[in-house]
C-alpha cells in the first residue's frame, strides 16, 4: 500500500512513470518516504509558493532568493550552498536534482556581476559539484552528470608580467551543455565549452572549445574517440 503510494505521488511530481526497486523492503521504503517529506517540508519554508513541491535537504545554504527561480519536483541535496547573485539570476527546472555538497555560484565578486546560470527540465547534478557561472553557463534538459563536476566560466587575463594577474581583469565567453548529455564524474568545463546535443563526456575529461553532436570524448584536453551516430 505504502510503495502504491510513493509510486502515485512521485509520478506525478514527476509527470512520468515512476516504480520503485520490488527489493526495497518495507522498513526502508517507510524512511525514504519519511525523509523526502522533512525535505519537502524545509522545501515550503525557502519557496515562493507553497505548490512548488521543493525538495530541500538538511544545511542547505541560499543566498539572494530573490535571484533564484526554482520548478516543481526540485530536489536541493544536504549541505548545498547556493548564491543567485547575478545580472540574469539563476533558474532551475522541473525535476532537476542538485547533488549533496555541491555548490552553485554566479558572481565571483560585487564589483562585476556575473550573467547566470540556467539548468533545463529533469536535469541532474551529482554530489560535489560547482558551477561558477560568472560567465554564462546553460544546462540543457534531461543532462545527468556524475560527482565532483566543475565549471568555470571566466578566464583571468595575465599578458602584464608587471601588474599583479588580480588586476589585468577577466574574459567571458560561458559554458553551454546541450540537451540528453551524459557527463562522467570529475569532468571540468572550461569557460568558452559547447556541448552539443547528445555527447557523451568521459571521466576526468577537461572539456573547452565546441564539441560536435552526439560525441563520445574523454581526455585532457578532451577529444572526441567516437560518434554514437
Amino acid at each position: 500500500m505504502l510503495k502504491t503510494i510513493i509510486e502515485k505521488c512521485a509520478s506525478k511530481i514527476k509527470g512520468e512513470s515512476y516504480k520503485l526497486d520490488g527489493n526495497l523492503g518495507l522498513l526502508t521504503i517507510f524512511q525514504i518516504a519519511l525523509e523526502r517529506l522533512r525535505n519537502l517540508l524545509r522545501g515550503i519554508c525557502y519557496s515562493r509558493k507553497l505548490n512548488q513541491r521543493v525538495f530541500v535537504g538538511k544545511h542547505v545554504t541560499i543566498k539572494n532568493r530573490r535571484y533564484l527561480c526554482l520548478g516543481k519536483g526540485v530536489t536541493i541535496g544536504d549541505y548545498v550552498s547556493i548564491d543567485g547573485l547575478s545580472r540574469d539570476g539563476i533558474s532551475i527546472g522541473n525535476n532537476v536534482s542538485i547533488g549533496p555538497f555541491s555548490i552553485l555560484q554566479a558572481s565571483g565578486v560585487i564589483s562585476n556581476l556575473g550573467a547566470g546560470l540556467k539548468i533545463g527540465d529533469n536535469s541532474g547534478i551529482g554530489a560535489y559539484s560547482y558551477i561558477g557561472a560568472a560567465g554564462g553557463v546553460s544546462i540543457g534538459q534531461n543532462v545527468i552528470m556524475g560527482q565532483y563536476v566543475s565549471f568555470h566560466s571566466e578566464n583571468h587575463n595575465f599578458s602584464l608580467p608587471d601588474i599583479p594577474i588580480r588586476k589585468q581583469g577577466v574574459t567571458r565567453e560561458g559554458i553551454v551543455i546541450e540537451d540528453d548529455c551524459w557527463v562522467g564524474a570529475k569532468v571540468t568545463f572550461l569557460d568558452g565549452a559547447f556541448l552539443s546535443r547528445g555527447c557523451v563526456v568521459a571521466a576526468g575529461a577537461v572539456v573547452r572549445g565546441v564539441i560536435p553532436p552526439n560525441s563520445v570524448i574523454g581526455g585532457v584536453p578532451a577529444k572526441v574517440i567516437k560518434s554514437r551516430l
